[in-house]
């Protein structure tokens, strides 16, 4: 094996929304454009548009703030710029339109099956947030937002997910649909890998691992 080929990691980390599942940002503006008309609102309010909602986001995320409590407070937002909703319930409908990516689900089976330590490093939202998926069968380590007390892109959530793995951070790569993630990754010397598709994922995942999972993905 050449130089531009040898597999420079021997473990992956996964996001979950967006990865092992259909589009969060889709999702998140399928529902923001059934409660208000305008399929950019709420990922607007979450980016920093709207300071309260942002921060609202932040420590659900990181656990100060519970499910009931985020929805009350999303709800006031919402109400602030002019949209009349109940709190009960917006998460579920944010997650709505998430569906599982049976692809990216099956490489992640694969890289484990082949002896690749796997793990899950991901923002949590709402309680239900992981309904239908068995983690633990899923990866061998499971790092969530919410019961660590720090999110992403913060490095100390990658430092805890790659412990658990038993890795150093140079020895993972991190998987994950959003670039300001995967650039925190890499300052952390981690492997990165935007994630589009499936295919596009298991070609980047095979050169880095050395395992072949492409036609995994291509199969689907």
């Amino acid at each position: 094996m050449s130089a531009a080929t040898t597999p420079r990691c021997r473990a992956a980390l996964f996001d979950f929304g967006g990865v092992l599942t259909t589009s969060v940002l889709d999702a998140f503006g399928d529902h923001s454009e059934r409660i208000s008309g305008d399929r950019g609102l709420l990922l607007r309010l979450f980016g920093g548009g709207d300071a309260k909602a942002k921060q609202l986001l932040v420590d659900h995320e990181e656990g100060r703030l519970d499910h009931d409590g985020f929805e009350a407070g999303l709800a006031e937002r919402l109400r602030a710029h002019g949209v009349e909703v109940e709190a009960e319930g917006l998460v579920a409908g944010l997650q709505s339109g998430l569906r599982p990516d049976t692809a990216m689900l099956d490489v992640v089976a694969d890289l484990r099956a082949a002896g690749v330590p796997v793990g899950l490093v991901s923002n949590s939202l709402g309680r239900d947030c992981y309904a239908g998926y068995d983690l633990p069968a899923l990866f061998d380590a499971v790092t969530i937002s919410g019961q660590e007390g720090v999110r992403k892109p913060s490095r100390r959530l990658y430092e805890i997910g790659c412990e658990r793995l038993g890795v150093a951070p140079h020895e993972v790569v991190m998987v994950d649909d959003l670039a300001q993630n995967i650039v925190a990754a890499e300052r952390l010397g981690m492997a990165g890998v935007v994630h589009r598709e499936a295919e596009e994922t298991a070609e980047q995942l095979s050169q880095l691992l050395g395992v072949d999972v492409r036609r995994t993905a291509a199969l689907r």
